[in-house]
């Protein structure tokens, strides 16, 4: 049952806008929000500016243009970045005029009834509405298409199936909606992981709140078109996981009224970003595996039992073609053209697994290190990108491994091939190429900044 917006006892509302130097979509965002269908006099903006570029002086002709028609807005600007997102968000909330906050990233475009359609949820108990990303720019390149392939799998799947089996998930970091008193209950914002909005999920949950993910509510955003934007961004979701995971598990397993079913729920949950990780590491030993192999010919029933690789890939098939499955289009062509979508995701998601496992180290080390921010242009074709003052990156010590293990498994594959031992053949075939499509796009980008 959807439940219906009653405008005359409408809550009020504060929009928050956090963004730190995003001069090509601060403009755009700010007017999607003012233009939200929703009671004046039950509506507020925060601009949560940290920049230090000239998105700052954008903002502040925006918000004064706007602020001239009695729209109820304010320009927020931090000269000391302190907690970055989350200080941010923190720093703001004495002066949160609403009952409820919507949080944007300043690369969503929401639709203008975006309140309409999700305040309605807010029953009692319920301290978080989160609704499904949507992709502007889904079909810029193959990079793009593959991030959207993923991202519609964690919502319509991990999202949608732990709301509906009423276990733990978390607020996305945006494109949602907090109950203020449910930030005020469990804490506030913290900014001692990457991840502050998975990390604010759990212990509000864990205090008894309840969220509610709507799949039918898209808020459309742009997608990572770089390589390094892309990895960046993977970077902090994954460190952050991993911080989260060293801050929570156990308070997850000793808080007293959680669910044993949402215990184990929330541990794999907080856990998941250690698999790249062991992706990494099967990876690598499926080499000195080829060599045990040669040279122990006795052990070969051992080796066999990596057979039970190819049943987990193909669960995971599973998972993400129930969200794939378009149920209009004809069944054999959707089949086919998933086979080839999800064999390209994997064989990029497995080359990443070097910087994310990095990443996911340095969570569980408490390495420390700064919120690098995912750079947006505003870019939905190809011919709008003509360049940009943010995505400026030279080659690293990973993209220089990146390329050595292309090589390594390109090698490898072609010896086996030769010699007809076929058996992991695709396995390092993949790895070859999802390593090649980073090396060499990073390569391309760094010559084109040059």
């Amino acid at each position: 049952e959807i439940p219906l917006f009653d405008s005359k006892n409408a809550p009020k509302v504060t929009i928050q806008l956090p963004m730190y130097n995003e001069m090509y979509v601060a403009e755009r965002i700010i007017e999607t929000a003012a233009a939200f269908d929703y009671p004046r006099d039950k509506f507020q903006i925060q601009v949560l500016d940290d920049s230090t570029d000239e998105t700052k002086d954008i903002i502040a002709a925006k918000v004064a243009e706007l602020a001239a028609t009695g729209l109820n807005i304010q320009h927020i600007h931090r000269i000391d970045r302190t907690g970055y997102k989350a200080g941010a968000l923190d720093d703001a909330m004495d002066r949160v005029q609403g009952e409820f906050i919507a949080i944007f990233d300043a690369d969503f475009v929401p639709d203008k009834d975006f309140l309409i359609r999700t305040m309605p949820y807010f029953k009692e108990g319920i301290g978080v509405v989160q609704s499904r990303w949507g992709h502007l720019n889904k079909t810029y390149s193959l990079l793009t298409e593959l991030q959207a392939f993923g991202l519609n799998g964690h919502f319509a799947i991990e999202q949608g199936g732990r709301n509906a089996s009423g276990h733990f998930i978390n607020f996305n970091g945006t494109a949602g909606i907090w109950r203020k008193t449910c930030i005020e209950e469990a804490g506030g914002w913290e900014h001692d992981t990457l991840t502050e909005d998975l990390d604010l999920s759990y212990r509000a949950q864990m205090r008894g709140w309840k969220f509610k993910y709507l799949e039918d509510v898209e808020s459309p955003a742009e997608l990572p078109i770089t390589m390094s934007a892309l990895k960046s961004q993977q970077h902090r979701w994954m460190k952050g996981g991993a911080e989260c995971f060293i801050k929570m598990w156990k308070s997850l397993i000793t808080f007293p009224g959680v669910k044993f079913s949402d215990r184990i729920h929330g541990f794999a949950h907080l856990f998941n970003s250690s698999v790249f990780v062991f992706i990494l590491i099967l990876s690598i030993l499926s080499l000195f595996v080829l060599h045990i192999k040669d040279s122990f010919s006795d052990l070969n029933w051992f080796i066999q039992f990596g057979a039970f690789f190819i049943a987990s890939t193909l669960f995971l098939s599973f998972y993400y073609w129930h969200s794939w499955r378009d149920k209009k289009g004809p069944f054999l062509n959707d089949l086919f053209r998933f086979i080839g979508r999800f064999i390209q995701f994997l064989t990029v998601s497995m080359a990443l697994s070097l910087s994310n496992a990095v990443a996911v180290i340095e969570g569980y080390l408490g390495i420390k290190s700064s919120f690098v921010r995912t750079p947006k242009f505003n870019v939905l074709i190809k011919t709008e990108f003509k360049g940009n003052k943010y995505d400026k990156k030279s080659l690293s010590l990973i993209n220089i491994l990146e390329g050595l293990l292309m090589l390594i498994f390109g090698f490898t594959a072609v010896q086996r091939a030769v010699y007809g031992d076929l058996g992991m053949v695709p396995f390092h075939l993949m790895l070859t190429f999802g390593y090649g499509i980073i090396f060499f796009s990073t390569l391309k980008e760094n010559r084109s900044q040059g």
